[in-house]
């Protein structure tokens, strides 16, 4: 996209007035959707954007400029402009940039954009026709949306590396109303990856429709969840959303230098229980938060934030990294070229144990099982949290009981993992957008099966409530 000499005149003119360290982040990135609602397409869109983001670095301040103007002179202005930005001792050095290998790669077998726009168009209507099939009388509504994005990038900086990557994602969601009476309940899946238009191979359209309409159609009979502390076991199925939100933005290295993080001041420290270990592997292939480099030119790889319960190691930026003499450990992401990058999250899980998901139920005498979470908020300062469960179960004498609805947990995320005492051997993935600063990244978060000891779930019902034993 663009040449190595003009990268090299960007950079030294970025640098002209001052400065410890410079980059450039080059975009092309072509996205496609297809949404559907009230059994019509509503939407088949494509669109390009294009740009790059210049920045220096001086100290703890950064001058950040961007523009969607690629050619030389829209790059030199926008080098200047962060050039007159950033003001410091002026450094002699010798710009000679060399290409930075990946430590992983990730295949694509058919890639979205060589896909006739007709075969996503089927994808969603077949989808759309499997959650109707769940029950046509109850089922009210569905949404169905596919989406691929195919990004290049290039980047380099006054370090002399240069970064030349092709980031393919591919994603569909459904959801599902469904309706009886004043009843109504709502089902939601989702799948997507660092991967082709063979997602769709992986997990049927089908497939993830019936999910979602069948969660909420058997929502609308589910009887009113019971209040108080109890003890909850957290399904693999469930999703890694209270490690993504609970404990993983905590331990992002800039809220921990601003001392807005419960886990700032405690690297080597207990904060689990001995049986939890904390991972964030950009490089798992497949994730949707999975990458080869993160948008400073890193490369990814498997960093332990938490091993048996001691906290081990931060999520790094470049910033943050050199404000205490480290290099990055590779989570530097932004969402584009207009944004400049900060610590965050790739995928992020609990790692599993050795026991058996289902001893951990018959060993649970009764509590919550939680099979499926939804949105819910967490104080990264206090690491006071409260989520929504989208699908959750009584257990009573160790077995599965009733479904319920309404429920919602509520706890503090270092006490949490101090009070997980069993952990299985699966491991559960889910996928989604962070937010963080105004910016959006495409992140995957995972957790075994798991017991806590206990958490305060929030429902409407003012007592235990009974019903059939149910195995699933």
């Amino acid at each position: 996209m663009v040449d190595e000499q003009l990268l090299k005149e960007v950079l030294d003119l970025a640098l002209a007035s001052g400065g410890d360290f410079a980059d450039i982040f080059v975009e092309h990135k072509r996205a496609t959707g297809v949404g559907l609602e009230g059994g019509k397409i509503e939407r088949v869109h494509s669109g390009i954007d294009m740009g790059a983001g210049i920045r220096v670095i001086n100290g703890d301040s950064t001058a950040y400029a961007y523009t969607n103007d690629l050619s030389r002179e829209g790059l030199l202005e926008a080098a200047r402009i962060v050039s007159h930005a950033s003001r410091g001792e002026k450094k002699d050095y010798h710009l000679d940039l060399r290409r930075v290998r990946p430590l992983v790669d990730f295949p694509v077998v058919e890639r979205p954009d060589a896909v006739k726009p007709e075969r996503k168009v089927e994808a969603v209507q077949a989808a759309d026709r499997a959650a109707r099939a769940v029950d046509v009388e109850k089922i009210k509504q569905v949404m169905v949306g596919y989406g691929d994005v195919v990004q290049k990038v290039v980047i380099a900086n006054s370090a002399g590396e240069y970064v030349e990557d092709e980031r393919i994602r591919t994603r569909l969601m459904v959801q599902v109303v469904a309706a009886e009476g004043p009843t109504i309940q709502t089902g939601y899946e989702a799948v997507g990856g660092l991967t082709g238009f063979e997602l769709l191979e992986r997990y049927r359209p089908e497939s993830v429709a019936e999910i979602a309409a069948r969660r909420a159609v058997e929502m609308l009979k589910a009887q009113p969840a019971p209040t108080g502390k109890m003890p909850v076991v957290m399904a693999g199925e469930a999703g890694g959303t209270m490690v993504h939100e609970a404990c993983g933005h905590g331990l992002e290295a800039d809220l921990v230098q601003k001392k807005l993080s419960v886990y700032a001041g405690k690297k080597g420290q207990k904060v689990a229980a001995d049986i939890v270990t904390v991972i964030d592997d950009a490089g798992m292939a497949g994730h949707y938060g999975s990458y080869r480099f993160d948008d400073e030119g890193v490369p990814a790889r498997k960093v332990t934030l938490i091993e048996k319960g001691e906290l081990t190691d931060y999520m790094y930026d470049r910033l943050t990294a050199s404000r205490e003499g480290k290099a990055s450990n590779g989570h530097g992401r932004r969402e584009s070229y207009q944004h400049k990058p900060i610590p965050r999250m790739g995928n992020t899980y609990i790692a599993p144990g050795r026991m058996d998901p289902e001893k951990i139920i018959r060993e649970t005498k009764s509590g919550l099982l939680v099979k499926k979470m939804g949105g819910g908020q967490v104080n990264t300062t206090t690491g006071d949290f409260v989520f929504d469960v989208a699908e959750g179960y009584l257990i009573q004498d160790g077995e599965v009981g009733p479904m319920v609805r309404g429920a919602t947990l509520t706890g503090n995320g270092p006490e949490v993992l101090r009070i997980v005492e069993m952990i299985g051997r699966d491991l559960g993935f889910t996928i989604g957008t962070c937010g963080k600063d105004g910016q959006g990244v495409p992140v995957s978060d995972a957790q075994p099966t798991m017991a806590i000891k206990e958490l305060i779930v929030g429902g409407t019902s003012h007592g235990r409530a009974n019903g059939k034993i149910r195995r699933l």
